[in-house]
C-alpha cells in the first residue's frame, strides 16, 4: 500500500524513528523497569505543559475521558458546550451515563463564549462545565482560558473539564492558566504518535470531587488511577508498553523543540492556510476563533472535495472532507498538526491549486 502523507485531523503523520520505538522488547508492567519508564513520562509531561497538576496516561482513546468526566465529576447536572460533532459527543456521553446535562448549543462554526457560560450557570444548579477546546468538525477554537477564568471567579466549586484532544501538544496549554480541573488529549493528534493512548492532567479539586461521586466504574475510576500511581507509580490496568516507549521518545523531541516554538510553528501553518483559503473561499469558523491545528474551510466554490482527495492520493497526500452528512462536501479540512512544517503545508496547498487549475 502506498503511503499517503496525512493532512487530516487525525491520526496524523508519525515519523519512522518514533514508530520504530515500538519494536523494543516488552517488559513487565509491574516491574521496576516499567516504573522508571512511566514516571519518566509523567515527569516529561509536567515539564512540557509547565504544570504541577496530576498527570496520567491511559491505554484508551481520548473519548474515555468523556466517560471519566460523567462518572467522576458530575454529581447531578452538567453544562456542556455544543458547537460541533465532538462537543455533542461529550454531552451525549454525560447523558448516557445517567447524569443530567444541558447542552449549551451554538450554530456550527460559532464559538462558545464565557458570557454564554455564565448566563446559563446562573439559571440552574450545575456542578460541572465541559467544553471542547478545538472542535475538529468545524475548526473552531473555543476561548477556554477566558471561560475557565469566568467560571472559577463566579462559581469556584464548579468543575471545569476541557477536551483538548486535537490541540494539546500543538497549542500552548498550561492547565493552571486555564483553570481546568481535567484537560485531556490523545496521542494520535498533535503528539504525532499512533492512536491508543490518552493523556490527562487533573487538579486536587478533581480528586476531591471524584471521591464524593459514587458509581465511577472500574476502568473509568479516576480515584483508582490516582491512588495506584501514588502507591506504585504505575497504571492500575495493563498499559500499552510499546506505545509508552514511543511516547517517552516523542516527548524528548517535543521538549527539545519547546512548547512555545511548537505553538508558533502550528500558528504559522494555520495562518498560511487561512490566507490561502481567503483567496477565493472562506474559513468555516467565525473570525478570531479559528483552530491552529486544523483548518475547516467552507467550500464556497462548490468544488468536488472527494474528487480532489482522489487526485491528491495519486500524489501521496490526503486531506479530510467535511465531517458527517451535515458538512460533507460543504466544507473540507486540512490538518496541520504534529510533525508538519510550514514548508510541508505550502507543498500540499501548491498541489491543491495545481489540481484545481487542471
Amino acid at each position: 500500500m502506498s503511503h499517503k502523507r496525512l493532512f487530516i485531523p487525525g491520526p496524523t503523520e508519525a515519523v519512522p524513528e518514533v514508530l520504530g520505538q515500538q519494536t523494543q522488547w516488552l517488559i513487565g508492567h509491574r516491574s521496576k523497569d516499567y516504573t522508571a519508564l512511566y514516571t519518566g513520562i509523567i515527569d516529561k509531561l509536567h515539564q512540557y505543559f509547565e504544570t504541577r497538576q496530576h498527570a496520567t496516561v491511559l491505554t484508551a482513546s481520548g473519548t474515555i475521558w468523556m466517560d471519566i468526566t460523567a462518572r467522576n465529576m458530575v454529581r447531578k447536572k452538567a453544562l456542556a458546550g455544543v458547537c460541533g460533532a465532538f462537543s455533542q459527543r461529550m454531552a451525549n456521553t454525560i447523558r448516557d451515563s445517567g447524569k443530567e446535562v444541558t447542552p449549551l448549543e451554538v450554530e456550527w462554526g460559532k464559538a462558545i463564549k464565557p458570557e454564554m457560560v455564565l448566563e446559563e450557570l446562573a439559571k440552574d444548579d450545575y456542578d460541572t462545565v465541559a467544553v471542547v477546546h478545538n472542535e475538529t468538525s468545524t475548526g473552531v477554537r473555543n476561548p477556554i482560558g477566558e471561560i475557565g477564568a469566568a467560571i472559577k471567579k463566579e462559581y469556584p466549586d464548579v468543575m471545569f473539564v476541557v477536551d483538548a484532544v486535537s490541540s494539546a501538544g500543538g497549542d500552548h496549554l498550561v492547565p493552571e492558566n486555564l483553570n481546568t480541573d481535567i484537560i485531556f488529549a490523545s496521542t494520535q493528534k498533535c503528539f504525532a504518535l499512533p492512536p491508543g493512548l490518552s493523556i490527562a492532567f487533573y487538579s486536587d479539586e478533581a480528586v476531591e470531587r471524584a471521591r464524593s461521586v459514587p458509581g465511577r466504574g472500574f476502568y473509568t475510576d479516576l480515584i483508582a488511577i490516582h491512588d495506584y500511581y501514588g502507591k506504585k507509580q504505575q497504571n492500575p490496568t495493563t498499559p500499552n508498553i510499546s506505545l509508552m516507549y514511543a511516547l517517552t521518545y516523542q516527548l524528548d523531541r517535543m521538549l527539545a523543540e519547546g512548547a512555545q516554538a511548537r505553538h508558533q510553528r502550528h500558528e504559522a501553518m494555520a495562518q498560511y492556510t487561512r490566507n490561502w483559503a481567503a483567496k477565493d473561499m472562506e474559513m468555516f469558523a467565525e473570525p478570531g476563533y479559528e483552530s491552529i491545528t486544523v483548518s475547516t474551510i467552507a467550500n464556497t466554490q462548490g468544488r468536488d472535495i472527494a474528487g480532489l482527495n482522489g487526485e491528491l492520493a495519486k500524489r501521496g497526500y490526503q486531506i479530510a472532507n467535511g465531517y458527517g452528512a451535515k458538512l460533507k462536501e460543504k466544507t473540507f479540512r486540512i490538518g496541520h498538526m504534529g510533525e508538519w512544517t510550514l514548508d510541508d503545508v505550502k507543498s500540499l496547498l501548491w498541489h491543491i491549486d495545481e489540481i484545481w487549475r487542471r
